[in-house]
């Protein structure tokens, strides 16, 4: 079977999981023969994804990495894009043990996220209730290149709290960091920040030069 042949099997998944998981559930099918345009099949593009949208940051790295190889699936991890938080999935499609393409599944969590985050403030009061951020984070974004909105938002995660529920003290705190970390010398980098925190570029600047 080749492999343009095992992957329209697969075409019907996409519909099938969708219609499973519900209106909330992103699912993708991607060609990884055509990175620049490996969506082939989607459902509820929440990501803001289409056909022919690229492949993610995190799909070149399992390929580049030969991960696939020691499992069949990666599940449960943190999903970002559209402005919106995913609990994501992704099986991967062989063929003879090669790699030829990925089944995407992408849960819309925005609103429980937002659920979580007052609810871990409110247990952070206490002491030993603190969680620990996880450890794989996936850029849905296109194009792939954005690696500094990939650093923001890492840096974000390890915040621990949902940008809008961020006091002035912890977007400064958080601002600071990233300048630290090299990311404000980036193109463009200034207005992403602006844009992910809810403030004004002005406003970032303010944060970095406050006393």
């Amino acid at each position: 079977m080749t492999d343009q042949e095992l992957l329209k099997m697969y075409i019907p998944m996409v519909d099938f999981i969708a219609d499973i998981c519900g209106p909330s559930c992103e699912v993708l099918l991607h060609d990884i023969s055509n990175p620049e345009q490996s969506v082939i099949a989607v459902r509820n593009n929440h990501s803001g994804r289409s056909i022919g949208s690229p492949m993610t940051d995190l799909a070149h790295r399992i390929i580049q990495d030969g991960s696939y190889r020691e499992k069949d699936y990666l599940a449960n991890y943190h999903g970002f894009g559209n402005g919106k938080d995913f609990l994501s999935s992704t099986y991967y499609i062989k063929n003879e043990g090669r790699l030829v393409g990925m089944l995407c599944v992408n849960n819309d969590v925005s609103g429980v996220s937002t659920f979580r985050a007052d609810v871990e403030a409110f247990l952070r009061r206490f002491p030993g209730a603190d969680g620990e951020p996880g450890e794989v984070f996936e850029n849905l974004e296109s194009p792939v290149v954005s690696t500094g909105k990939s650093m923001i938002e890492a840096a974000v995660q390890e915040m621990g709290i949902p940008p809008k529920r961020m006091s002035m003290e912890e977007k400064t705190r958080l601002v600071r960091k990233l300048n630290e970390q090299g990311i404000l010398r980036m193109k463009g980098a200034v207005s992403e920040i602006a844009a992910r925190l809810g403030i004004s570029e002005a406003t970032v600047y303010r944060y970095l030069n406050k006393k």
